[in-house]
Order: C-alpha cells, then structure tokens, then sequence
C-alpha cells in the first residue's frame, strides 16, 4: 500500500489526477456551501432536485478552463500572487460558462444569482487558501528543521531582504537561521517581515547588541546604498569581527529572482558603488534598435561590455572588430549563450590595417561604430611611443574616415581623463585622436563625438587585477606614491554612459563622465587587502615605488579655463573644448605619422609635444614627471 501511494505521489499522471481531484471536492464544497447560505439551510426542493446537475455543469466548466489555463500543472509550494491572479481569473471564467449553462435550464430551475456570487467567492477563498496552505505548511516545516544553522543578520528590510528570507524559508536543507533584519527606516523599526523581527538602526552600538544577543556570524547587505555608507557597515563588521556578504549589483540581477544561493563576498566594486545610473531607455534604444552596430576592440573589457549592453536594445547586428582572436571567441560564446536570437559577427582584424577595415564597412555598412581599440597602458607606451601613434591616432583616423565613407550616422571615441593635460604618451595620443574627430565633424554627415572617463574597475591591465595579484603572493601591494589619486568607474557604468552620450546628439562634441570624486590608490590597496581577510602593513606590506615614466599625480577631465555645458543627462556633460586649425594639424598628422611609421620615436615625442602644447611628453630619457601641485584640477560643474 505504502508503495502503491509513493506512485501516486510521483507518477506525473496520477499527481495530475489527484489535484483535478482536490479540486473537484473544493470546488463541490463551494457550491454546497453556497446554496445552504442561499436558503439558510432550508433548500426548496426544486432547486434540490437540480442541484446534482448544476454541480455537474460547474465541474465541467471548471475543470476545463482550469486544464486550458494550466493551473493544474502548479507547484504549491510556490503559490504565490501570480498564481492567485491566473486562479480569480479562471474561476470567474469557469463561473461564467456556468451562468451559460444555467441559461439554457428551465427558469423556474434557475439557480439563484446570489449562488453564482456565493460560489464564485467561495471558491476563491478555499482553493486559493488550500494552495497558500500547503506553502505555509511546508515553510513552517522546513524552517524548523535546521535549528543549529548559521545565525544570520539581514541589512536592509526592503524588497531585497524580504526575498532572501523567504528563499532561506523554502530550502529543505537551509543552513542558516535568519535572526533578524537592521534597517535605517524608524516606520520598520519593531515590524514583522514573514515572522522575523526588524531589530532596529544600522548603527555600531545595535549591530553590537544583535551579535551579542543572537550570537550572529554572518551579516547579509540586502541595501543598494553608496559605496561610503557600504564602506561604514563593512568596516563595523570588521571590528566586531563578523562576516559581511552582499547581494549582486542590479545589473547581475537583471532577469532574474534573487535568491540566497545568489550572495557574493564584498568587493572592491561595492565600497566604491555610486547611485545606479537612469539611462534615458528610449532615447539609447532609438540610436541602436534595428541598426548594424560595430565595436572596434570588441574582445576587451570596455569593448565586450559595450557589446553586452548593445544586445539588451536588440541591434540588426552586431560585428565585433578586434586583433585578439582569444578575447574574441570567448566574447563571441559568451554572447551567443545569452543573446540566441542575437545576429552577431565575430570579425579578425586590426584598425590600422585600412584593406581590412574597407572590406568590413563595405560589407555591413554599420550605421553605428563604437571605437573602443586602443593601447591604454601607459607606462608600456612610454617605452613604445610609435606603435601608440599608429594605434590610437592613425587607428582611430582610419577608422572614422571609413565610417565617413561609408555612411555611418554615429561614429563614437572611447577617450580618458590622461587626455587633459598630458604628460603621457598614451595621453597625447588620445587628446590628438579627439582633435582629428572635431575636424572630421566639420566635414561629414557621420556625427562624431568623443567620451573621455577615468579609470575602469577590473578592466584589463588596470590596478585592481594588479593589487590581486599581488596579495595572492602574499604581498607586497606596489604603489606608486601615498598621494595618487584617480577617477573610477565600474564597467557597466561606463559603457551605459557611453552609449547616452552617443545617442545625445550633436557632432564634434567631447562628452565628460561624472566620475564622482577621486580616490588615493593607497586607500583603494588597503580597502583590497581588508576584503582578503588581511591586514595592511601586517600580514601584507604596502611599497612605495615612485611615480613611472608619463604618470601624474592626479588626472583631470578638462583643461584649465575650459568647462562645460549641461546635457539632458545629470552624468553626461559637454566639454567647451578648443578647436584647432585643421590645414596645421593636417601638416604634422603627416609628419607623425612619417616618423612612426620609421620608428623615430624622439622625432615622434617632439611631434607629439607640438600638437598638443598643453601637455609634457618630450622626456626621453625614461625620468617620470615631476608631482604637480593640484591647482588646476577643475571640479564638475556644469555652466548653464
């Protein structure tokens, strides 16, 4: 018999059966229920004779409205307000087809309307209610099961917190026993969340009460706030010496539920997080939606991040252009995985090489072109001065004069703050990169603009990866002075940015990314070796290595007595940058490109120096720059 049940149980079919079953009775209680309430329990005799056939009719109904619909195919241990939704609407159709059978009966059989009423409601409540029964049931249960696990604190009893402990309820073999919730709002203060307590503020003084009395070992964030307030909670869980974990940024959880499985150890991504950035959807899906989309240096960390952002406004097609068949395979799988329907080419090619870039833009004619190659590496270009020209000046031109030729409407510069001001070589190559697009813009059709952010969080060859590294061996973290200083952005901000700022508008423009405030690399190396469980300058040491050929002590994003004009974006602004003469800067591209072409590189820095005079990018001799005093840095503030 115990055999013979279990089958029952798991046999698809017979499951089937047995909840078309439960329904059925529910359903026939409904009805029974209501036509006593109708009479007060005295049934006249004549509706008592039809009420064997009126029942019948309703299972009919029922039933079949409810199998079309699928709502016998539910799990209810999931039941939830979706469910109940698609159940008060398959009922009311269900009641109606039984209004119509009711119809067609003599009229003195008629059922009563108020028993069409009463049996309506009524079977709402008890199916719906059976189903939410059976969760709570298997909740309750299943959270008594595990009461030795891992007493866990929840930070933030918002939508997010909610979730976590609701998927911690539903696991059979949860290991951890939410305690409560800390949250800043005095209205959750005392307030019951699925039976768990909100316990009070987010401060040191309560966290330390909570530990203590609950003997907590794990701390949740379930808060999307700054990165300063996520630095203050991470550093008093430090001290009273508790694990902190988060849950995934927004654009990880995109499409999907969050769930506990879900949390992440805190990153370096968190302490810097800002508010998340509000793209103007409309205005980014008109400059992408069903066009032909082309990023250059497709396979690199802004390139591949720029691709994925694409896909989400469904482009015509997307061609990747990079040297790096590697980078481009893995770019090319991940995309295709997540992206199906997705028309994406994967194209070998490098953006100096003019045959390749002509066959391409012949070829697919994108009206889209997101110049993203380059050599960014700024000590390797300072030993490599020539190959940077012919990449990220002659590269860039290239590239923009084929999408001239071709016909692009939008052709958009990944620049960076080193090109204010250089005193690289990496920097006065893309400050010139931009001047040849203003004097492209004065010529075309193809709107032209140039996007100039600091440094990326995580990209390749940027610090992060580098400080990672390092702690790996054990140390020591290598900085180059205790008073560096840089703008950061995360990936997935940046390239959003991006592609706002190609869809604003306008030609010849250089955009200037809000990048918030600057941070000492020091404190960004100490923060990386606290989120490895170590402590700087014990267990790791911190170097001071000076500043390398071409460094600064801090970047800037526009050049003294220059400034900016509002954009519809808060983030997003327009430099009033100088223009320059284009017949004397057509005169020594020539020349530059002459003697990089030869390899001269002191003809090639002493060309650099004179096309963009502002800067200092003569020293050959490999001597970094002396520290600059910060006098000309100028805050973000936008002119009317």
């Amino acid at each position: 018999m115990k055999a013979f049940i279990e089958m029952v149980l798991t046999t698809p079919l017979m499951r089937r059966f047995g909840i078309i079953g439960v329904h059925v009775l529910l359903w026939t209680l409904a009805f029974l229920l209501a036509l006593v309430l109708r009479f007060d329990g005295q049934v006249p005799r004549s509706y008592a004779d039809a009420a064997p056939y009126a029942l019948v009719a309703l299972l009919v109904c029922r039933v079949t409205i409810f199998y079309a619909l699928g709502l016998f195919h539910g799990l209810w241990r999931y039941a939830g307000m979706p469910e109940l939704k698609s159940l008060a609407w398959a009922t009311t159709i269900g009641t109606a087809g039984f209004i119509g059978v009711g119809a067609m009966w003599h009229a003195a059989q008629m059922p009563p309307r108020s028993i069409y009423v009463g049996e309506w409601l009524a079977s709402i409540v008890l199916v719906g209610g059976f189903r939410f029964f059976i969760r709570i049931f298997r909740e309750r249960s299943l959270g008594e099961r595990r009461p030795d696990g891992i007493p866990t604190l929840i930070v933030g009893a918002g939508d997010a917190g909610e979730s976590l402990l609701r998927d911690v309820q539903r696991m059979a073999q949860s290991k951890w026993t939410i305690c409560g919730f800390l949250d800043d709002d005095p209205v959750k203060s005392g307030a019951l969340i699925r039976n768990v307590r909100v316990l009070g503020r987010v401060d040191e003084p309560t966290l330390r009460r909570v530990i203590e009395q609950h003997e907590v070992k794990l701390i949740i964030l379930a808060i999307t706030t700054d990165g300063k307030r996520t630095r203050e909670i991470v550093n008093i869980c430090r001290r009273l010496g508790v694990q902190a974990k988060t849950i995934p940024s927004l654009p990880d959880r995109i499409g999907a539920e969050l769930v506990f499985s879900q949390l992440k150890e805190i990153d370096i991504d968190d302490l810097l997080r800002r508010d998340a950035v509000k793209l103007d959807v409309a205005q980014v899906e008109s400059f992408l939606e069903g066009r032909t989309v082309l990023i250059t240096g497709g396979g690199g960390s802004i390139g591949s991040e720029l691709a994925r952002q694409t896909l989400r406004f469904e482009p015509r097609s997307l061609l990747l252009f990079d040297h790096d068949e590697n980078a481009l395979f893995h770019i090319e799988r991940e995309l295709r995985a997540n992206f199906p329907k997705a028309d994406i080419h994967p194209i070998m090619g490098d953006v100096t090489d003019l045959g390749r870039l002509e066959a391409v833009m012949k070829r697919h004619r994108p009206a889209v072109v997101l110049h993203a190659a380059a050599h960014k590496h700024v000590p390797m270009m300072e030993v490599n001065p020539c190959e940077a020209v012919k990449n990220n000046v002659f590269g860039t031109m290239a590239v923009a004069d084929a999408a001239h030729r071709h016909g692009a409407d939008a052709f958009v510069l990944i620049s960076t703050d080193k090109a204010v001001n250089p005193t690289s070589v990496m920097g006065a190559t893309k400050r010139i990169a931009e001047i040849v697009l203003q004097g492209r813009a004065e010529k075309s059709q193809t709107r032209y603009a140039a996007v100039r952010f600091g440094n990326v969080l995580g990209s390749n060859g940027s610090v992060v990866p580098l400080f990672r590294e390092q702690i790996s061996r054990g140390g020591p973290v290598t900085v180059t002075h205790p008073d560096v200083c840089r703008y950061f952005m995360t990936i997935p901000e940046a390239t959003q940015l991006v592609l706002q700022a190609g869809a604003l508008g306008g030609t010849g423009e250089i955009f200037v990314l809000d990048m918030g405030q600057p941070i000492k690399i020091v404190a960004l190396a100490r923060d990386l070796i606290e989120l490895s469980g170590l402590r700087p300058d014990e267990d790791i040491q911190i170097e001071f290595t000076g500043l390398r050929p071409g460094e600064k002590l801090f970047e800037e994003l526009m050049l003294d007595g220059e400034a900016y004009n509002k954009t519809p974006h808060p983030k997003i602004m327009v430099g009033k940058v100088k223009k320059h003469g284009s017949e004397a800067v057509a005169t020594q591209l020539d020349m530059l490109r002459s003697a990089a072409l030869a390899g001269d590189e002191a003809t090639t820095r002493r060309l650099l120096a004179a096309l963009v005079p502002e800067g200092t990018v003569t020293q050959i001799d490999g001597a970094a720059p002396e520290p600059q005093e910060r006098t000309s840095a100028i805050p973000f503030v936008a002119t009317a």
